[in-house]
């Protein structure tokens, strides 16, 4: 590994499971590399007991670890500081989704590798594709194992080397079964739960197709950087162009058809014709882009004048292989002419195969509709002159059985014909040459161009007018029809980019189709500062322009107070529409979330308003009361006055311990509910039995309230439970407590466990009084801070007992419920479970 850059490289092994030799690669590599004399030392190693690990660790120089004292535990950590001041020229760091002990420097094993590559050292790590961030929950459907420890994939993606550490399903389970992996009394429920043949199938593709994606990135990378543009076959991908017409469905689902049988990659694409040039009857894209996604497709919309052109630019773009487009929808004459975009394609294509799809759209096209052909206009001065010579031509064969009626009347469709195929001039000079052919020929005197008879005259004058008006009306219609095939387009551009936004893309998804449908670097939207810097609000591209001087394309926002800015190809005013539109979207998405981080702020002071109000209101007394009680039972003590009876001075200090007790115990609740609010409350979960929680909260509660704690009857089963011991005591003794207070002094506080059926079974605890009970419209209430329900003395506590409580059962994977208790009163049931969650095992 050598390392030319002052930043440390880093080369990542990657498991496909636990067991398949991640650790032993990464050790016999740091073997050869002390062999070729690099400095090299052992940060943290893993063994979990396997012998072959710990015998490879020797003979390698090994930092010792750091230990800390977390609740009682001693455990072991990297001592990251020693290796930064050893600086050695490898480390080896194992586990690199490994989270580190609280009190940490970093609270990630892959932040320690960050430090030391920025102290310029080289670590080699390990890693299973089950701890990337992005198949979490892929990995969980599939080996039904909850991933506690993930990595975020940018971080293994930009790893200088990832290394597939691979090995087949079936050897692995032989060296699960051999007791290579785990000790023997873990190998059975290994091998029929997490190492079943299917899971580990499942997680050796997900390996291979997530280092696959990988290489692609890079390859993608590297061909922007050298600017290669011809096709690589090093992977299949299926590129299909779609119009919007009703054929695009036909090609879509054949497309798939092809895309599946080779295991290719399908890319949709969508070609707008920059000069509007479409029939806005036939699109409807928004459908075909719920049927591709239904393929696993995306639809690409992108804009160019020359459809072959643009679909292979783009094919090329994403290293396309194969190209599938519909059959053409022009007749065989039309094609003389114009060969069409699935020909040029097909002749231009180079090493890209290319499909023609047949549909039933083929002949939909009218054959007479030539407006958009290259006949329509370059030919069109020729045939002005051609056409009337040759129905000259016919009439002079026919000129024996003709009149001079029916010859006008030729010459008259003559002139109608090139008027509506050519415009104005040519169909001005068809009537010209019409006119005269009509009259040198046809008209006496023949074969001379001197005109007798006025009637000559007027046909040639009614011919060119005919012409003119036919051909104005022609061109007329001809401007209007592009005017809507360009507002067509424009709308099908802007339909595009708005459901970048509805689809929840946000701001850079909206940028990103900007940026790929003008074929654009570097896209960006700033607020402009008059008198400061501009501020980019959200870009995508490389070094997106920050200005307009920097931008090839600057689009302004009405108002003046954003400016959407373009680096690439320059755009025209015909683009003008459709980016001012979606200008004023991205500023509007700007705005939105301006003005929603204002709102959660404003919402947040009043809930903290709201909070501080109630928080005053309520302990200003139960703080007030008890110290009152305290301040006179001191005072009385220590007066000099008054000669108090042994009973008078135990009664006296027996209320000081009292509102002591209610001090104590309201701060403590003041703080937990703090803790809860800052997310600070990390449970130490384990096995422990119920019983004894239930005990101690019953012992507690005997101490403070001798004469309730005759009123408890507890009936729990030999239970064990997966709970932090020190909050579930804190949570059974605030549920008794507060049965005990608000229910009759006399009446039963009744605590009792049961299993229920499920697989696994969990634990259900209750804890059930007969006091007057809280409606069943008010019941979700009674977690909410500071509120005093129902049966509850507003005497006594700050409402915040059940928060806390039910702030902890969460806190412990439980749910805590109201309920009414039979007879009468109010039932708190506790729901927790007996199992801990499944963990991935340990590599």
């Amino acid at each position: 590994m050598p390392n030319t850059e002052s930043r440390g490289t880093l080369e990542v092994y990657l498991g496909c499971a636990p067991g398949v030799g991640k650790t032993y690669e990464m050790l016999a590599q740091a073997h050869t590399l002390v062999t070729e004399g690099t400095d090299v030392v052992v940060a943290v190693v893993e063994s979990h007991g396997r012998s072959a690990i710990a015998a490879l660790t020797e003979g390698l120089e090994t930092v010792p670890r750091r230990s800390i004292d977390y609740r009682g535990t001693r455990l072991e950590e990297m001592d990251l500081d020693a290796v930064l001041a050893r600086k050695p020229r490898v480390a080896l760091v194992d586990e690199l989704a490994h989270t580190n002990a609280p009190g940490s420097r970093n609270t990630k094993r892959w932040q320690d590798i960050e430090e030391l590559r920025d102290a310029g050292i080289d670590v080699l790590s390990t890693i299973n594709i089950q701890h990337l961030e992005s198949l979490n929950d892929v990995v969980q459907q599939i080996t039904g194992v909850v991933q506690r420890e993930t990595v975020p994939d940018d971080v293994v993606r930009a790893a200088d080397e990832i290394e597939l550490v691979d090995i087949a399903p079936q050897a692995l389970r032989q060296r699960l079964s051999a007791g290579k992996v785990y000790p023997g009394d873990r190998v059975g429920g290994a091998l029929a739960n997490y190492f079943r043949q299917g899971n580990l199938t499942a997680l050796r593709e997900l390996a291979l197709l997530w280092l696959a994606d990988q290489v692609d990135d890079n390859l993608a990378d590297y061909r922007a950087a050298h600017a290669i543009t011809a096709t690589w076959e090093a992977r299949e991908r299926v590129v299909v162009a779609i119009t919007g017409g009703p054929e695009s469905a036909t090609l879509l689902r054949r497309a798939s058809r092809i895309a599946s049988r080779s295991s290719a990659d399908m890319i949709v694409v969508h070609i707008v014709r920059g000069d509007g040039l479409a029939d806005p009857s036939t699109v409807d894209i928004s459908k075909l882009t719920e049927l591709a996604k239904g393929f696993g497709a995306q639809v690409h919309t992108i804009v160019g004048d020359n459809v072959p052109t643009a679909l292979l630019e783009f094919a090329r773009g994403v290293n396309a292989t194969q190209l599938v487009l519909g059959t053409s929808r022009r007749s065989r004459w039309q094609r003389l002419f114009d060969e069409g975009v699935g020909t040029t394609v097909v002749r231009e294509s180079g090493k890209i195969d290319v499909h023609m799809v047949t549909h039933e759209e083929t002949k939909a096209r009218n054959p007479l509709d030539i407006r958009h052909t290259r006949f329509h206009r370059p030919l069109s001065w020729v045939f002005a002159v051609l056409v009337p010579c040759v129905a000259a031509a016919f009439l002079a064969v026919l000129d024996q059985w003709l009149g001079i009626a029916s010859e006008s009347a030729l010459f008259f469709v003559v002139v109608l014909a090139v008027s509506m195929l050519g415009g104005i001039g040519p169909a001005a000079l068809s009537a010209i040459v019409s006119g005269l052919l009509l009259n040198y020929f046809f008209t006496a005197p023949r074969y001379t161009f001197t005109i007798n008879e006025p009637d000559s005259l007027i046909t040639i004058i009614v011919m060119l007018m005919i012409a003119i008006a036919v051909a104005a009306l022609v061109d007329s219609a001809t401007v209007r029809r592009a005017q809507a095939h360009r507002a067509t387009r424009d709308a099908e551009l802007m339909a595009t980019f708005a459901g970048a936004v509805l689809s929840g893309e946000g701001l850079d998804g909206l940028l990103a189709r900007v940026s790929e449908t003008y074929d654009q670097q570097a896209v960006s939207i700033v607020r402009v500062g008059h008198r400061e810097p501009n501020i980019i609000e959200g870009s995508v591209g490389e070094n997106p322009p920050a200005s307009a001087g920097d931008a090839d394309t600057v689009v302004p926002v009405p108002g003046g107070e954003f400016e959407m800015l373009l680096r690439g190809i320059k755009l025209g005013g015909r683009d003008r529409r459709p980016l001012t539109a979606v200008a004023i979207q991205a500023a509007g998405v700007v705005q939105r979330r301006q003005l929603a981080a204002e709102a959660a702020e404003a919402r947040a002071l009043a809930e903290t308003d709201q909070l501080r109000r109630a928080l005053l209101s309520a302990v200003s007394h139960d703080l007030r009361t008890p110290l009152a009680a305290v301040k006179a039972s001191v005072s009385s003590l220590r007066s000099t006055d008054v000669a108090f009876s042994p009973e008078d001075t135990a009664e006296l200090l027996a209320t000081i311990e009292e509102s002591t007790d209610h001090l104590t115990a309201l701060v403590g609740n003041l703080l937990d509910s703090s803790r809860l609010a800052a997310g600070a409350v990390r449970p130490d979960l384990q096995m422990v039995y119920l019983t004894e929680i239930v005990d101690r909260a019953s012992v507690g509660m005997s101490r403070l309230d001798p004469a309730g704690a005759n009123r408890l009857e507890v009936d729990v089963e030999h239970l064990l439970v997966h709970a932090d011991p020190g909050l579930l005591e804190r949570v059974l003794a605030n549920l008794i407590d507060n049965a005990l207070r608000h229910s009759g002094a006399s009446s039963p506080i009744l605590v009792t466990a049961r299993l229920t059926a499920d697989d696994p079974p969990r634990a259900v605890i209750t804890i059930a009084d007969h006091g007057t009970g809280i409606p069943a419209e008010d019941r979700a209430k009674v977690f909410t801070a500071f509120q005093r329900l129902g049966d509850q003395n507003v005497g006594i506590g700050v409402g915040l007992g059940l928060s806390v409580a039910q702030g902890f059962v969460h806190a412990m994977d439980g749910t805590i419920t109201p309920h009414e208790t039979a007879g009468g009163g109010l039932t708190m049931v506790v729901d927790l479970p007996t199992t801990p969650k499944s963990e991935s095992p340990s590599s």
